[in-house]
């Protein structure tokens, strides 16, 4: 996963961002360890570096009106560039990443991470890891290939009805050889018959030329005749099928639903859609702004708090704050109870994090709607395809039809004109004459149909050989069905697979971890998945949760389950972190962000820190942690430092 070798070093530039006036680092492939005290803002540069990515963590310099970050990272330049502009700040540039949800949630490590949050705050672990799998679009994937399943099946499905249709043609073409075979025989022996009948008439003939020529001509009407009269049952067939195609037509045309798909008004709603988005990205970014400072105050981060409150006697403003319970309000000027400020920072990030909500979820109505445009686009371009063909089917009926009458009315005229010629006959020949005209009217009645039916095994034949293309079709069509039978099955168990490695990354990297960190009196930390019926307005469903045990070992040696309120502040950290790592391996995070930053680690000792960082440093490109020197001199020598402090110059 740690692909260093595959990319250069990473220049950062900052500008007017957090607490940060101006400053460039370059951070070399492997762990950067950024040490200082606090408010030294190395928090304000992790947070500005999660900006140039496209996170909403990034926020302008309290004092200034335009601010900037740069990333140089593989020969391309990323940028973000925030505004102040009517009371609010606005952002605009290319950054690394279009959405950054699952980057701020497992590779984004500060301490006001979501994923360590939610472990301390006992939330639901199962949807925090799922937060950035789509399940609609999961949903969509499976219902489109349950309908190709389906098509592929139905066409299998026609397939076998057809082998009854090539058994029948079979059978058919060899009942037309056979009858084929008597025909030729029969037109034999009749031949041999006419040829004897000659001979013994041949003598009686007074007006032969005139009688051979009427027999001519009576044999070439006759033959019109029977060509007209199957002419006009194969153009009324026609019709019967034109007619039946038609009746399919306007049937699959009526089927279409009526266009319910208001464009005006979809399309007015995207409009809202998108202008509200807008309003929720400044909302956000405000907000947490907001909150950012608030947490630097409280974490004694922050610059400006000294600026802004001047120094006491005996220490820092920043050691006061710290180490009061209470603080003056840098808004008001009054002394009040540090939990309360918690307290309303607190709700302020539930405002915001509510604020990403309803934007994820307008994002998702505006990819439905304009689906639903698409959708009616095309059912309104198959609807006029239908017309045009059901048009063209009807002109195809009327040219038919037309010919039947034509067809008709050439029948007739052949009718009259074969018994004008059989009366003419009769009048010219004797009673041997009459016998051979017989003979040769029966003669002429095979050969038609002989050719009659050399044809139709023609047609056969023709058949057989469409049919015999359609099965070379089949083996294609059972691969088609089995990968897309793979492709349902891994769909929809896509949401069950992430769940499960979850649950076996997080146990994996937890036993690891524990193993080198030496926890004592922690035996095992471990997720099961379980399901749940919970109620989801008035009906109650089944759902998928993350149960976390946690198992301790007293001095007597019993073993026993614990929970997480029960944990150290160190131990709940941990778990948390690991929580975190588990989310970036699971969504492989590393494959689209190079990056893993980690901050906010005080609360766990040195070497433990240490350890962790040893740990995390095989998965990232790049990791970015934020240390007091105290810890960060039990880290490796080799690892690169970048030193923060007021006395400081920037470092290149």
């Amino acid at each position: 996963m740690n692909d260093s070798e595959a990319l250069q070093t990473a220049t950062v530039r900052i500008r007017n961002i957090g607490g940060i006036d101006e400053r460039t680092v370059g951070l070399e492939p492997g762990v950067t360890v950024l040490t200082g005290r606090n408010a030294t803002n190395r928090t304000s540069f992790l947070r500005a570096l999660m900006g140039a990515f496209g996170s909403d963590a990034a926020s302008l310099k309290g004092d200034a009106d335009e601010g900037s970050v740069e990333l140089e990272l593989d020969g391309r330049t990323y940028t973000r560039v925030f505004s102040r502009e009517n009371g609010g700040v606005t952002t605009d540039g290319t950054p690394y990443l279009r959405d950054t949800t699952t980057a701020d949630r497992f590779a984004f490590l500060l301490g006001s991470n979501e994923a360590r949050r939610a472990v301390v705050a006992e939330r639901d672990l199962h949807d925090v890891i799922m937060a950035p799998v789509d399940t609609d679009a999961i949903e969509a994937e499976i219902e489109r290939l349950q309908t190709r399943r389906t098509q592929v099946e139905q066409q299998l499905d026609s397939l076998d009805s057809l082998e009854d249709d090539r058994r029948s043609l079979e059978a058919k073409r060899d009942d037309l050889e056979a009858e084929i075979e008597d025909l030729e025989a029969k037109r034999d022996d009749l031949e041999a018959e006419i040829e004897a009948e000659d001979r013994t008439v041949e003598a009686q003939r007074e007006n032969q030329a005139a009688l051979d020529e009427v027999l001519s001509d009576l044999q070439s009407a006759r033959s019109d005749l029977e060509t007209v009269r199957f002419r006009l049952q194969s153009e009324r067939e026609s019709v019967e099928s034109l007619r039946e195609e038609r009746s399919e037509l306007q049937s699959e045309l009526d089927s279409f639903e009526a266009d319910e798909v208001d464009r005006g008004e979809v399309n007015e709603r995207i409009g809202s859609i998108r202008s509200r988005i807008e309003s929720l990205n400044s909302t956000i970014s405000e907000l947490q702004t907001i909150v950012q400072y608030t947490e630097d105050v409280l974490e004694g981060k922050a610059d400006l708090v000294e600026d802004s409150l001047g120094a006491v006697g005996g220490g820092s403003v920043t050691d006061q704050l710290v180490s009061s319970e209470t603080i003056t309000c840098w808004t008001c000027g009054t002394e009040v109870d540090r939990d309360q400020i918690r307290g309303t920072t607190d709700r302020l990030r539930e405002v915001r994090d509510e604020q990403r909500e309803e934007r994820a979820e307008l994002r998702r109505e505006l990819d439905e709607l304009e689906r639903s445009m698409r959708a009616a686009e095309q059912a309104q371009r198959d609807r006029r395809k239908l017309r045009d063909k059901l048009q063209r089917l009807e002109d195809e009926l009327d040219r038919r039809t037309g010919q039947i009458d034509s067809l008709t009315d050439q029948r007739e005229e052949l009718a009259e004109r074969v018994e004008a010629l059989e009366a003419d006959a009769s009048d010219l020949r004797g009673q041997a004459e009459g016998d051979l005209i017989e003979l040769h009217k029966e003669l002429n009645e095979v050969e038609f149909t002989l050719d009659r039916t050399r044809d139709d095994l023609a047609s056969v034949h023709d058949d057989l050989d469409a049919l015999d293309d359609r099965f070379d079709e089949r083996e294609e069509l059972e691969r088609e069905r089995e990968q897309v039978t793979e492709e349902l099955e891994d769909a929809r168990t896509r949401i069950r697979s992430l769940t499960t490695a979850a649950v076996e990354a997080f146990n994996e990297e937890m036993e690891t971890v524990l193993d080198l960190l030496g926890y004592d009196n922690i035996e095992r930390v471990w997720l099961e998945q379980v399901e749940r019926r919970v109620r989801e307005g008035r009906r109650k469903v089944e759902k998928t949760q993350f149960e976390l045990h946690i198992v301790r070992e007293s001095d007597s040696g019993t073993v026993y389950e614990d929970s997480i309120d029960h944990l150290s502040e160190s131990e709940r950290e941990v778990v948390g972190l690991v929580f975190a790592l588990a989310g970036y391996l699971v969504h492989e995070v590393y494959e689209e962000v190079p990056f893993m930053l980690l901050d906010s680690v005080e609360a766990i000792d040195a070497e433990r820190i240490a350890a962790l960082v040893d740990h995390f440093e095989q998965y990232p490109t790049f990791l970015v942690a934020a240390l007091l020197p105290e810890d960060a001199q039990a880290l490796d020598e080799s690892y690169r430092r970048v030193t923060w402090g007021t006395d400081v110059a920037p470092a290149a």
